[in-house]
C-alpha cells in the first residue's frame, strides 16, 4: 500500500479512539498485571461483544494513568475496507510511517483490531515482539487466532484473553449501580437488582442490543457469525447442514448432545462431519461444549457433551422451544459467569443417574458442587436436585453444595452437607 493512503489511515484511526471515555470497564481477570508484562496479548470473542471497546479502554487508560504519550499510541482496526489492499508484506510499511508521523520516543504500544483479516500476520508480531521496544495488542473475532502454525509462532510470547458479552455485573456498571452486598437486605435495593436481571434475562449481554433494547439485531448477529466466522473462513460447502446444526443447537441448551445423534438429526454422512462443525461453532464463540467428569479420560472423550450459547438472547433468536425455559436459560447464564471467571468445569452423573449441572475442579480435586433449578417450589423437584448434590458431595468428599434458584434461598444441613439455595441474580453479584 502507498505510504500517503496509509499515513491517512494511521491519523484517522488512532484519532478516533483517543479521549473515548464513555465505556463500561469490564470483567477481565488480571487485566492490569497482564497489561505490565511484556508478552503479546490477545483479545478473542464472539462477534460484537466488546473485543475493540475493551482495547480502546486500555489504550485510554494507558495515557491516562501510566502517563504515555498518545505519540506512542498506534491504533489500527483491519476491518475498515480501504486496508483491502493491505498484505503481511505491508505491516513495516505501517509502522515506518506511524515512526514518521509521531517521532515516539521510548516504549511504543500497538493496537491491532481484527487482525486476522490480514494472512500471516503472526509473523511480523513475532519479529516485532523479539526486536522492538513494543507492546502489542491483537483482537480477533475467532480463536484459530492461536491455533496451529500461528500457536507455534507466538508460543511464550502471548498471553489470551477471551471476552464474553457482558455480565450482569457489567449490566449494572453501565447502569451506574453499585454493587454491595450489605444492601441485599434492603428492600428497595432487591427490588431494584430485580429489575436490571429481568432485563438481562431478556436481552442478554452483548451491548449494542442492551442499549437499544431490540433483540432484532440478534439474527444479523447469528448469520454474520455464521457466514464470516464459519462459513467464509472454513469454505464449508454444506451451509444447509451447519445451520440446521446451530438452530437445533440452540434449541437444546444445556442438554447432552451426542455425535451420532447431531449426525442422524441433521443427516450428516459422520460424525466426523459434526465434530468439524462443532469446532467450528467454538472457535467462533457461538456454541460451547461442557464434558463429563470421570477419572477415565476415555470415558470424558466418548460420553455426549452439554451444549451451551455464548449469549442466551442470541440463542433464543435463534430457537423454538428454548424461549419459553427459564431453567435452562439460568443454567447457561450460570456456564457463562464459570467460564468468564476462568473455571475449570465439568458436569457429573452418579451411577444412580442422578445429574449435577456443575462441578469446579481446581488442580486434581472437585472443590464446588452448583446445581440450577429456576423453581424449587414442588417439592419432588427440590428433592431429586438435592440428591444429586449430596451424591456428589460423598463422591468427592465435600461438606458443601449450592442450588442456584430463580428466587428462592435458604439453607438446609442433610447427612453433613451444608446445601445453600441462593437466586441467580444474588448469586451473580457475590
Amino acid at each position: 500500500m502507498e505510504k500517503r493512503k496509509l499515513k491517512e489511515l494511521i491519523v484517522t484511526h488512532t484519532k478516533s479512539v483517543l479521549k473515548r471515555h464513555k465505556l463500561i470497564k469490564r470483567q477481565v481477570l488480571n487485566l492490569p498485571r497482564i497489561i505490565e508484562k511484556k508478552e503479546t496479548v490477545i483479545i478473542t470473542g464472539v462477534r460484537r461483544c466488546g473485543k475493540s471497546s475493551l482495547m480502546i479502554i486500555i489504550l485510554n487508560d494507558l495515557i491516562d494513568q501510566k502517563k504515555v504519550s498518545a505519540d506512542n499510541i498506534l491504533y489500527i482496526n483491519f476491518e475498515d475496507e480501504r486496508f483491502v489492499e493491505f498484505t503481511h508484506k505491508d505491516f513495516e510499511t505501517l509502522y515506518e510511517c506511524y515512526l514518521e508521523l509521531n517521532n515516539p520516543h521510548g516504549k511504543k504500544y500497538l493496537f491491532f483490531d481484527e487482525i486476522q483479516n490480514i494472512p500471516y500476520w503472526e509473523k511480523w508480531i513475532h519479529r516485532m515482539y523479539e526486536f522492538e521496544e513494543v507492546k502489542i495488542f491483537i483482537t480477533g473475532s475467532n480463536a484459530t487466532l492461536l491455533s496451529g502454525e500461528i500457536a507455534a509462532a507466538l508460543t511464550g510470547r502471548n498471553i489470551s484473553l477471551s471476552l464474553f458479552p457482558f455480565s450482569f455485573k457489567e449490566l449494572l456498571t453501565r447502569h451506574e449501580i453499585s454493587i454491595d452486598q450489605n444492601m441485599i437486605y434492603d428492600r428497595e435495593y432487591r427490588v431494584l437488582l430485580k429489575r436490571y436481571f429481568e432485563v438481562y434475562m431478556e436481552f442478554g449481554g452483548f451491548p449494542e442490543v442492551l442499549i437499544s433494547k431490540d433483540d432484532s439485531i440478534l439474527q444479523n448477529y447469528f448469520k454474520d457469525i455464521l457466514y464470516r466466522d464459519i462459513v467464509a473462513r472454513y469454505s464449508i460447502k454444506n451451509i444447509k447442514q451447519i445451520k440446521e446444526l446451530s438452530l437445533y443447537l440452540a434449541d437444546n441448551i444445556g442438554n447432552l448432545c451426542s455425535y451420532r445423534n447431531l449426525a442422524r438429526t441433521i443427516s450428516a454422512n459422520s460424525t466426523s462431519t459434526i465434530k468439524n462443525f462443532l469446532d467450528h461453532l467454538e472457535n467462533a464463540y457461538l456454541f460451547f461444549r461442557l464434558g463429563l467428569f470421570d477419572y477415565s479420560l476415555k470415558k470424558q472423550m466418548y460420553n455426549p457433551s452439554k451444549i451451551y450459547s455464548v449469549d442466551t438472547a442470541l440463542a433464543r433468536s435463534m430457537a423454538f422451544r428454548f424461549t419459553r425455559d427459564t431453567g435452562r436459560i439460568c443454567e447457561n447464564i450460570v456456564f457463562l459467569e464459570l467460564i468468564r471467571l476462568g473455571k475449570e468445569i465439568y458436569y457429573w452423573k452418579s451411577t444412580q443417574h442422578y445429574e449435577v449441572d456443575f462441578l469446579i475442579k481446581e488442580g486434581l480435586k472437585v472443590v464446588e458442587i452448583i446445581q440450577v433449578c429456576s423453581d424449587v417450589s414442588q417439592k419432588e423437584t427440590q428433592n431429586r436436585e438435592i440428591r444429586a448434590a449430596l451424591q456428589a458431595a460423598s463422591e468427592f468428599g465435600l461438606n458443601k453444595a449450592t442450588i442456584i434458584t430463580e428466587d428462592f434461598s435458604g439453607e438446609l444441613m442433610k447427612n453433613g452437607v451444608e446445601i445453600a439455595f441462593i437466586p441467580l441474580w444474588q448469586w451473580l453479584i457475590a
